[in-house]
């Protein structure tokens, strides 16, 4: 190594990890030593340090953490998290509650319906990823404009059939390969996505009402591109077990899809109904009706000029326009509670309550529909 060549790696400070491109120009200038000879020979054949390896693959243990490199970045890449959407997991959990009632009662048979996975894909490495033959049902998003998809497996699907048609319990269902679904075939499998629909309508209600429609059902993937290859999607997996037989359905939902509810979605879960707590609610309304406000009884407004109040001196009378027997209002900050007119009660001054309270004309089921609509 030359005099500048030190010059400069004695400028880097050894605690910071050098750059790729540093350490690449490094290493290609670097000397080796020969075992045989003990001559320093290029550096096109030497062996790589761990450091170097790391660097490489992108695992520096430098201070930068978002700066990620190497074969960590193009694997990073094709990822997106989906934890900055927290509703996403309470609504599909209770879309799971929903299934589980309502296929038990359409299938008259014991359904276990469990929640397997939460995942974000790229939608053409999801479609790329999807066996056949499978089921693929494209449904639309009425309030968000926007479609979805349903993809259920053929083990699932040929389940499905056997139920429907009378099958043996235990036994898995007979699989047909080479062929493509019959038209009887996809429309008893299009009562089931109706059905599950319906139920996902009813997990979606409490954030944000929403109508899902299907569009329609497919069997080659290339004819459901809902979205472009790269843009990022969420991927539910939902797995079926009816005694034996079974399999499982993803629904697919794009970011640009939920992206109208996305605000909603950043909301933390604080209750079993969807950010509301009732014993929560019930304590607040307790502490409510017994706080104590200060209500002033208003004789008389009016107006003077500022030259006339600065005047004032102790003695001086003001004139109201009003009769002793008129009413007063009731005031409870600015907002008028009611009317009253005076008197006394035993030697104490009273006011009596001449009209009935001026009670809010929004009620609190009112203002819940007014903000989920705003919201929304």
């Amino acid at each position: 190594m030359s005099s500048s060549d030190r010059d400069n790696a004695d400028a880097v400070p050894k605690n910071e990890p050098l750059s790729p491109e540093s350490m690449a120009a490094e290493w290609a200038t670097m000397p080796d030593i020969t075992e045989d000879e003990g001559e320093p020979e290029g550096g096109t054949d030497r062996l790589m340090s761990q450091d170097e390896i790391d660097t490489m693959l992108g695992f520096s243990l430098g201070d930068d953490k978002d700066g990620r490199n190497g074969i960590q970045a193009i694997v990073d890449s094709g990822s997106v998290s989906y934890e900055r959407l927290p509703m996403l997991e309470i609504i599909f959990e209770r879309l799971v509650r929903l299934l589980s009632t309502s296929l038990r009662n359409f299938f008259t048979d014991n359904v276990e319906v469990t929640l397997e996975s939460i995942r974000s894909v790229r939608f053409g490495d999801y479609m790329n990823s999807i066996s056949q033959p499978a089921m693929l049902s494209v449904f639309k998003a009425e309030e968000w404009d926007n479609f979805g998809l349903i993809t259920i497996e053929s083990a699932l699907t040929y389940s499905v059939l056997d139920i429907m048609f009378g099958g043996k319990r235990g036994q898995p269902a007979p699989r047909v390969d080479g062929r493509p679904f019959t038209s009887i075939e996809i429309r008893l499998i299009r009562r089931v996505i109706t059905l599950i629909l319906g139920d996902a309508e009813a997990a979606f209600n409490p954030l944000s009402p929403v109508t899902f429609t299907i569009d329609r059902i497919e069997s080659n993937p290339r004819f459901v591109s809902i979205s472009r290859p790269a843009n990022a999607a969420i991927r539910v997996e939902l797995k079926f077990d009816m005694e034996g037989r079974g399999g499982s359905l993803h629904i697919l939902l794009p970011y640009a899809t939920i992206e109208p509810i996305r605000d909603l979605l950043l909301e933390s879960f604080m209750g079993e109904k969807l950010g509301r707590d009732p014993i929560w609610e019930n304590h607040l309304a307790t502490e409510v009706w017994q706080t104590e406000v200060p209500v002033t009884c208003v004789l008389h407004e009016t107006q003077m000029p500022l030259k006339r109040m600065m005047n004032l001196e102790i003695g001086d009378t003001l004139m109201f326009d009003a009769r002793p027997d008129a009413t007063v209002s009731l005031r409870c900050g600015d907002f008028i509670v009611s009317d009253g007119r005076i008197g006394r009660v035993d030697d104490k001054i009273a006011v009596q309550i001449v009209s009935p309270l001026r009670r809010s004309k929004t009620t609190i089921a009112a203002f819940d529909s007014n903000h989920l609509s705003h919201s929304s």
